[in-house]
């Protein structure tokens, strides 16, 4: 990453930071950004999630000193939608086939997609996908026979649902999530 691109993401990532204290509380971003300076590959990663629209901001804190960054723009990422789940997926989709799916394209930007407890810790941090979903990583059991999870918020509530893991929608994408 050029000199003038990894300055400018760190703006945008320090000032997203500033704006929502609440999604990291007690986490300092003098401390986020000596864990990045110490990890300059992973800002390709947050790169790519700031380039698909996924807003990447601190959610928490390991206690082994490594931060969690997530997606944090209000809907699902505009460049991470009308996606079926996983490859398989989409191997097996004949007709109208989507551009990609979710798992090879989280797999691709160096994120893992959200379980749906960590969907759920997200929404206490913000209202999100009030008008999208977001695909979750699904359990290999419900996989198995087809299926695929995803999650949303409607009615001041989270709700988890199932479709099959071939279908994809204009409104459904899928929020990463990467510790550093």
């Amino acid at each position: 990453m050029k000199a003038a691109a990894r300055a400018a993401l760190l703006r945008a990532l320090e000032a997203r930071f500033a704006a929502h204290p609440v999604r990291h509380r007690g986490i300092t971003w003098r401390e986020v950004a000596a864990r990045l300076a110490d990890r300059p590959a992973s800002l390709a990663v947050l790169e790519a999630m700031e380039r698909t629209g996924g807003e990447p901001d601190v959610i928490g804190a390991m206690a082994d000193g490594r931060v969690t960054f997530c997606d944090c723009a209000p809907e699902s990422p505009t460049g991470r939608r009308s996606l079926c789940y996983d490859p398989e997926a989409l191997e097996r989709r004949k007709e109208n086939k989507p551009a990609g799916s979710a798992v090879g394209l989280a797999a691709e930007l160096g994120v893992a997609l959200l379980t749906e407890a960590q969907y759920r810790a997200l929404q206490q941090l913000g209202e999100f996908d009030r008008k999208t979903a977001s695909w979750i990583l699904t359990p290999p059991d419900v996989r198995a026979l087809g299926g695929a999870l995803f999650c949303d918020r409607r009615y001041g509530q989270v709700f988890t649902y199932h479709n099959g893991a071939e279908s994809y929608y204009g409104a459904r994408g899928f929020r990463g999530r990467i510790d550093i």
